[in-house]
């Protein structure tokens, strides 16, 4: 078929008329310094703070200093491959992780890549590890209790959902127990559980893992791990990748539990960061921002209002102190930040009272505003009877001579700290703790040995759930102590104690 010569012409005419040419742009700087994890890069005038960049070998960095004639990055991988003059490349992106429910069981780097060998994680959802806090107006009044299944905590220092909860003492305290028996108690609470080990031995995080996984809590379980092995800038975001997959669960409308293990790993990684990148040192040698990285974090826990799905992130950070000292820089700026504290000490725990919480040191400022009825009716004066106990057995150290009325209340004092002793890895309904501590506080074990304390305690709950089925029913639904029902567990109680001591 011939063509005319003006057929050809208008083709050829149309062609170059639609002709769009396309032109990729890309800024492009070079790595002037290396090392210790931190590239300096000239060129690179339009970056922004906290921008990905690329490096030769599919490395990526984020830029934290912005200086006149360069710029600060820290690197997000291995570096001994990347050398001075090596290309780097804007992305335009700041760092983001993967979220959402493919998350869920997994264990995962700061990157949100996996490291369980369980395959690839297949998600279309990203978040930036910064974004800004729910502000005053998107938030609503922490009213729904988180337990955790510790007659100590629930009772004295009680958690509601969306608030942040210290948990603060010297290392081998039992911080990092607390932490995961909170965790495996969220088993049929719909609470999805995130647990960010920050700077922690690689045995350590495979020994949580391995009881997470025993007790089938890793099913609503997200572990991030940043191990000691790691650079300090994958050390340095760790957190905010753990509470942006958490942000996403919580926008929602789920309740989200996140722990932090732990901020002082954490702020030591960011010293590191910051004395390399050159940034002023300030007190014990911490940049002037330290409390600023903290805050930006922790209030990133809220509860939300029902508008915006009523949607929760509840946070537990950890933090190890050196002999005690709760009055060092980075405990009082946590506590600062906090709505209180589980202070765990070191004379308690080798004496074998575990948990071993310091029952004067330790409080929760919004808490008892979302404790169960029935806990708040039986343990109303607890953290009271614990506090004189504890200067009645200092005073009595002296061997002076005490009056009846005194035995009386040391004696009780002591049951009372039996029965809040713990197993770890074994958390209680709330009603089951509620009745246990209801025997003590109210004088039924006075005359039981105190080595007998724990034993009937368990064979009496044993006895609640085989021959008081009805009325342990009625109290988890009620989560309330009527009258008759408070006649009813009196004389369960004084039927059992018959029993027990004959």
């Amino acid at each position: 078929m011939a063509m005319r010569p003006d057929e050809i012409v208008a083709i050829l005419r149309r062609q170059i008329e639609e002709f769009e040419a396309e032109l990729e742009v890309e800024d492009l700087g070079s790595v002037l310094t290396v090392g210790d994890g931190i590239a300096r890069v000239y060129g690179l005038d339009q970056a922004l703070a906290g921008e990905l960049l690329e490096f030769p070998g599919g490395v990526y960095g984020m830029v934290l200093n912005l200086e006149r004639d360069n710029i600060g990055v820290v690197i997000l991988g291995p570096y001994q491959h990347i050398k001075e003059g090596d290309p780097v490349k804007r992305t335009g992106r700041v760092v983001q992780v993967p979220v959402g429910e493919p998350m869920i069981g997994r264990i995962v780097n700061p990157l949100g890549q996996p490291i369980d060998g369980k395959g690839p994680i297949v998600t279309e959802r990203y978040r930036p590890i910064e974004a800004q806090a729910p502000g005053v107006v998107d938030r609503t009044g922490v009213n729904e209790p988180l337990q955790t299944g510790m007659k100590s905590i629930d009772s004295l220092v009680p958690i509601g959902r969306g608030q942040r909860e210290l948990i603060i003492g010297d290392r081998q305290t039992g911080k990092t127990a607390i932490a995961v028996d909170t965790i495996l108690n969220q088993k049929d609470e719909d609470v999805i559980c995130i647990y960010v080990a920050i700077g922690q031995k690689a045995s350590t995080v495979a020994g949580v893992v391995d009881v997470l996984e025993k007790h089938g809590a890793m099913k609503y379980t997200i572990v991030i791990s940043a191990t000691a092995s790691e650079p300090s800038p994958l050390l340095y975001i760790a957190p905010y990748a753990g509470v942006a997959m958490a942000e996403e669960f919580m926008y929602a409308g789920r309740d989200v539990l996140i722990v932090y293990d732990d901020l002082s790993k954490h702020a030591t990684a960011y010293r590191e960061m910051s004395l390399l990148l050159r940034r002023p040192p300030g007190r014990e040698a911490f940049p002037g921002d330290v409390f600023y990285i903290h805050s930006r974090l922790l209030e990133r826990a809220a509860k939300l209002n029902d508008e915006l799905g009523g949607g929760s992130i509840t946070a537990l950070p950890i933090i190890e102190t050196q002999a005690g000292d709760i009055s060092a820089y980075i405990p009082t700026n946590v506590i600062s930040i906090t709505d209180g504290q589980i202070y765990l000490e070191s004379d308690l725990f080798h004496a074998g009272i575990r948990p071993a919480i310091s029952v004067g040191r330790s409080v929760s400022r919004v808490g008892g505003a979302a404790q169960v009825p029935i806990m708040r009716q039986i343990a109303g004066t607890l953290r009271i009877d614990l506090s004189q106990y504890r200067e009645l057995a200092a005073f009595a150290q002296f061997g002076a001579d005490l009056d009846r009325s005194t035995r009386a209340r040391l004696a009780r004092g002591e049951r009372i700290y039996e029965v809040l002793k713990q197993e770890q890895y074994k958390p209680m309904p709330v009603v089951e703790q509620a009745i246990a501590l209801y025997v003590a506080i109210n004088g039924y074990l006075d005359s039981i040995p105190v080595e007998e304390v724990v034993r009937f305690e368990r064979e009496f709950l044993a006895e609640m759930r085989m021959e008081y089925a009805e009325l342990l029913e009625r109290l988890n639904e009620d989560k309330e102590l009527f009258p008759e029902t408070e006649e009813e567990l009196k004389k369960a109680i004084v039927a059992f104690k018959e029993k027990f001591v004959s």
